[in-house]
């Protein structure tokens, strides 16, 4: 029989710790109606995107083979970088296999010794851990507080450049960056600004391409990160800017150059999604519908949510144990809730996550508050339902 290594041991106390703080997490499959996925306008299973798909892979195979630079790279994905370029509004694009990949790229290649990177507290993980891996400085400025940005900017010794770096639409809270503000700031103190566009893409804007486009920004966002995996429905990530920038990510960026490039039939699926996005604005105007009707319905019935106006609805329990047993009550009545809790959100902040999507309805949005208000009331979160 085998014994415990030291590794072990150690990692089976912060097990059980994790266990009876509420904080460890469970591998479960779909199960219900969706109200927790990043599939915004219901295209993951369009059956126009899986055709393409198979077509695709019956043409160019199942994987790349090997990183872009050798035998990885494709047509497909010259195409679809032109395409997604053109759908941003900006010279080019770089596909990556992930938002993961494609932030560690960005901001550990494209920044130096010297450089200072200004990042919102509530930058996701990905931002996080792509400075980390840089070797610029960085300053953490309270969350969308511009005049504390501002303040920073000019108080803060640089030798090289200033980065500023922002979600345009935040995964937890699902609250808007200020993003015309944040390009005036920056233009004033000759800042670079770096915009993930993840929780955007696809939803925001007259042509779909996100909250750049909608705030009317597009000339003054340096780089902007744009996963294809949430609401087009796919998987990867593009990197959007100018030539100079995906040339140099090419030549520089260690997440591109020593990764195998996705499969090759993704390109296909996504062209699709894009096509689908530009032509079908009917998408965005019903997930905006059930978004108001679901916002409007959990107001009337006392249900407390973040003041945001996006798909993404953020109810606050606060305590880990009661997040997952509210989220698993909802489970159980067919809706697939999951409980978020730290360290993706910051102590005491345990809250359901609920995303909304184009292809629900009114109907099953209003038998999901009924479920919320019932598994809220039998579990007693006090915090989460007002008077």
């Amino acid at each position: 029989m085998r014994r415990d290594s030291p590794l072990d041991t150690r990692l089976a106390s912060r097990l059980a710790r994790w266990d009876a703080d509420g904080l460890r997490r469970r591998l479960e499959p779909p199960a219900g109606i969706d109200l927790s996925s990043n599939d915004y306008l219901g295209l993951a299973h369009d059956a126009r995107l899986i055709a393409a798909l198979q077509a695709a892979s019956a043409r160019e195979g199942v994987g790349s083979t090997g990183s872009r630079l050798l035998r990885g790279h494709r047509a497909v994905f010259e195409a679809i970088e032109q395409r997604f370029a053109r759908f941003k509004g900006t010279e080019q694009a770089l596909y990556f296999s992930s938002g993961y990949l494609a932030n560690l790229a960005v901001l550990s290649t494209l920044t130096d010794a010297g450089d200072v990177i200004f990042s919102d507290a509530l930058n996701h993980a990905s931002v996080i851990d792509g400075i980390r891996l840089s070797r610029a400085r960085c300053v953490v400025f309270p969350h969308l507080d511009l005049q504390a940005l501002g303040a920073a900017l000019e108080r803060e010794a640089c030798q090289g450049l200033r980065f500023v770096v922002v979600e345009s639409l935040f995964s937890m809270d699902g609250d808007e960056a200020p993003l015309e503000a944040l390009a005036a700031l920056c233009e004033r103190t000759g800042a670079v600004l770096i915009v993930d566009e993840a929780h955007a893409v696809g939803v925001y804007g007259p042509r779909g391409s996100g909250l750049i486009e909608a705030s009317g920004v597009d000339g003054a966002v340096t780089v902007s990160i744009n996963t294809a995996g949430k609401a087009l429905g796919v998987a990867g990530a593009f990197v959007a800017g100018s030539e100079r920038v995906v040339e140099y990510l090419v030549q520089r960026g260690r997440p591109f150059v020593f990764s195998t490039a996705p499969p090759p039939a993704l390109a296909d699926a996504v062209a699709e999604s894009l096509t689908i996005v530009e032509q079908e604005p009917e998408r965005r105007q019903k997930l905006w519908s059930n978004v108001t009707f679901l916002r409007a319905r959990l107001r009337q019935i006392g249900v407390t949510t973040s003041d945001a106006r996006s798909q993404i609805v953020s109810v606050p329990i606060g305590d880990n144990r009661k997040a997952v047993e509210v989220a698993d009550r909802l489970r159980r009545g067919g809706f697939d809730v999951r409980a978020i809790r730290p360290p993706t959100v910051p102590p005491g902040t345990a809250r359901l996550r609920v995303s909304v999507s184009a292809g629900l309805s009114h109907v099953v949005l209003e038998r999901f508050t009924a479920a919320l208000v019932e598994a809220l009331a039998q579990v007693d979160p006090c915090c989460a339902v007002s008077s």
